[in-house]
């Protein structure tokens, strides 16, 4: 039995996290907060069928059959006071998106949050949220970011491509991660992508939501595999939960093939960058 990816949504206060979840999934969960600051974590299941009505025809792109009963959401805070819930929601993740104002850049929580990624061996993407303020940028709701590109002005595209590679370059420069925008990795397993979005207009949540079910899809399916054992059974004669009881014996461990583990979406140590994912021929499991 396969389970849901479990994605923690990360980043800097205001950068947009609970609203792009609220996008999603259709809600107003965003104004019932206090102060707009979450102070919980909450979890929100997108069901694969939602997944596909959000992409549209761009889940034909994907070159594998989707086997995932859909995606279950984790929305941390990102106020400076919830640290210990932030890293639980980290430790908690197949997956992780990391939201960052594509007009502000990183900030000291989202470093912080890059290295509890970095910590927990989590896998994870960059969302470039609110592309729609940048200056000129018309609005073309739901669309998905390659769509809309193309409409904007030569500025306009200049403009996102200055703050696209102004990212990448913090990125590695401040937190040592390899990135590029979604659609120029040729090998996720050594950058780490990064999704144009906005998260008030819906424009690049399509793409966003394909590379999340993608790739949860194509590297995480081991990892997402639940053997559900026989009562009274205990592998190796170890001590379990006891009689009658159902164990959910889930697949954590990712190595490489020199025995140590990946940092997935940045550089190991004495080896060579890591990129969003570990590798297709070391699958996790």
């Amino acid at each position: 039995m396969i389970r849901q990816p479990i994605v923690s949504v990360l980043g800097h206060v205001d950068h947009g996290k609970t609203l792009l979840l609220d996008h999603i999934r259709g809600s107003a969960v965003v104004e019932r907060e206090a102060g707009g600051i979450t102070q919980h974590i909450g979890a929100t299941e997108i069901p694969l069928e939602v997944i596909e009505k959000i992409c549209g025809g761009l889940m034909k792109q994907l070159s594998i059959q989707v086997t995932l009963p859909g995606l279950l959401f984790i929305d941390t805070p990102g106020h400076a006071a919830f640290t210990t819930l932030r890293r639980r929601g980290g430790a908690l993740a197949d997956f992780a998106i990391v939201v960052v104002d594509i007009n502000e850049g990183l900030q000291p929580q989202t470093v912080e949050a890059l290295n509890i990624l970095r910590s927990y061996k989590t896998p994870f993407l960059v969302a470039a949220n609110k592309i729609d303020r940048i200056p000129g940028w018309q609005v073309f709701n739901e669309y998905p970011f390659a769509h809309s590109i193309l409409k904007q002005s030569e500025g306009v595209k200049q403009a996102v491509e200055a703050r696209v590679y102004d990212l990448v370059g913090r990125l590695y420069e401040e937190a040592g991660f390899e990135a590029e925008r979604f659609d120029r990795v040729k090998d996720f397993t050594k950058k780490v992508p990064i999704v144009p979005i906005s998260a008030l207009t819906g424009e690049g949540i399509p793409e966003l939501m394909m590379m999340l079910i993608g790739l949860s899809q194509k590297f995480l399916t081991e990892r997402l595999d639940i053997v559900v054992e026989r009562p009274g059974h205990h592998p190796g004669g170890e001590g379990g939960d006891g009689p009658g009881n159902h164990r959910g014996r889930h697949h954590l461990r990712r190595q490489d093939k020199a025995g140590g583990h990946h940092r997935p979406g940045g550089k190991k140590r004495g080896h060579h960058h890591q990129g969003a994912l570990p590798s297709q021929a070391q699958a996790p499991g």
